[in-house]
């Protein structure tokens, strides 16, 4: 079995290189302490074809392989960080449920503006009362006509304060069966925002309330019953976090190692004492076994949608790989690497986050469990419990 990328593949990263050290090496820095949106970059993504790689191209897209759209990820995460969150929002979640699901009419009126760079799409999932159990959720979608009146709240939405659209995770009715979800415009009469807060990783987040808005039949992306649909698109998400976790390990593993090859301590260069020794090699098993695990559901996945199981181990064991070896790089580097002079602190920062966001490693292995056992654990109380 051949595990190196083909001659495509090879070409193809090669020319995301390029255009990474001529557009983005410049910045970097900057950016990634930016709390704004770089439209900039999305842009010149848009015009280089890093924008829409998987969708098809009688969307407006690439026509590409999901495979492709990693290899996108992990080569810009190489040269700006901050630069492969916009390969993410242009090719992952949100973007990708659309071109999936939607309707030509939505696409046409959508994606277009998305894939030029000019727009993002967001989704809103999480609520105050409904994180990780998301089936909980209490935003209603009550019928109004051909329409319906959306009432509710959420949180921690990613981009929601510059997102042009929003697919928002509705009850229908009652149960898994009366979840679905709609297209709401950030502009619509009844959506109000909060306040920015911000992340532990620098980003901002803002409460989005929907009060009475109204949604127009042609805005339904998915209806009563479409749970499992917007579940299988989330997996590709899952895969976009999981690539750049590791990417970010990745980045602090090559400063580090020339930090390492360079600084000088007690006369000796780090390189040369065995106990940071031991950490490289330990830094360099976990990215093997992360690519393995991450090209093997990217892989899979563009046979069909992803395995739920193949991205619940590849992005619970690369979330947690890519936090143990930022944080073993900034270790490594001493004040310089706890300091915002390097993208190493940054970098610690943004896959602490990815923890959590996407479905937790708890959750994630709470999948894996069930398949070993090939059985189902609810997290519910029993109604034994109950009483």
């Amino acid at each position: 079995m051949n595990f190196d990328l083909g001659p495509e593949q090879q070409t193809f990263r090669d020319a995301v290189r390029g255009f990474a050290e001529k557009h983005l090496r410049e910045g970097a820095l900057a950016r990634a302490h930016s709390p704004e949106h770089p439209w900039d970059v999305a842009r010149l993504m848009a015009q280089q074809g890093l924008m829409g790689i998987t969708i098809p191209e009688q969307d407006g897209g690439q026509g590409g392989t999901l495979m492709d759209a990693i290899i996108a990820i992990e080569t810009v995460a190489q040269v700006c960080p901050r630069s492969s969150d916009v390969v993410q929002a242009g090719n992952f979640g949100a973007i990708r449920v659309l071109a999936e699901y939607g309707t030509a009419d939505q696409k046409k009126r959508y994606l277009k503006r998305l894939l030029a760079g000019d727009g993002v799409i967001c989704v809103g999932m999480t609520e105050p009362e409904a994180g990780s159990a998301v089936t909980d959720l209490r935003t209603t979608a009550t019928p109004d006509g051909a329409g319906y009146r959306v009432s509710g709240e959420k949180v921690f939405t990613t981009h929601a304060q510059y997102a042009d659209v929003m697919v928002t995770y509705v009850r229908f009715g009652p149960g898994v069966g009366g979840i679905g979800s709609l297209l709401i415009e950030r502009a619509s009469p009844g959506v109000r925002q909060g306040k920015p807060s911000r992340f532990m990783n620098g980003e901002e987040w803002v409460t989005t309330w929907f009060d009475n808005v109204y949604v127009p039949p042609e805005n339904v992306l998915l209806r009563e019953g479409g749970f499992k649909k917007q579940m299988a698109g989330f997996n590709v998400e899952r895969l976009g976090n999981t690539a750049r976790s590791l990417a970010f390990g990745r980045y602090c593993y090559e400063v580090a190692r020339q930090w390492a090859l360079q600084r000088k301590q007690f006369g000796r260069l780090l390189a040369e004492f065995q106990g940071v020794q031991w950490k490289f090699a330990e830094m360099k098993i976990k990215l093997d076994a992360g690519q393995l695990l991450l090209y093997r559901a990217a892989a899979n996945a563009d046979r069909g949608l992803p395995s739920a199981q193949d991205t619940a181990i590849a992005k619970a064991y690369c979330n947690q790989a890519g936090f143990e070896i930022c944080s073993e790089a900034m270790q490594i580097m001493g004040g310089m690497g706890y300091t915002e002079e390097t993208l190493v602190e940054w970098c610690f920062r943004k896959c602490r986050g990815w923890m959590i966001a996407g479905g937790s490693i708890e959750i994630l292995k709470n999948r894996i469990a069930e398949s070993v056992f090939e059985r189902t654990f609810s997290q519910r109380p029993s109604k034994t419990d109950k009483a």
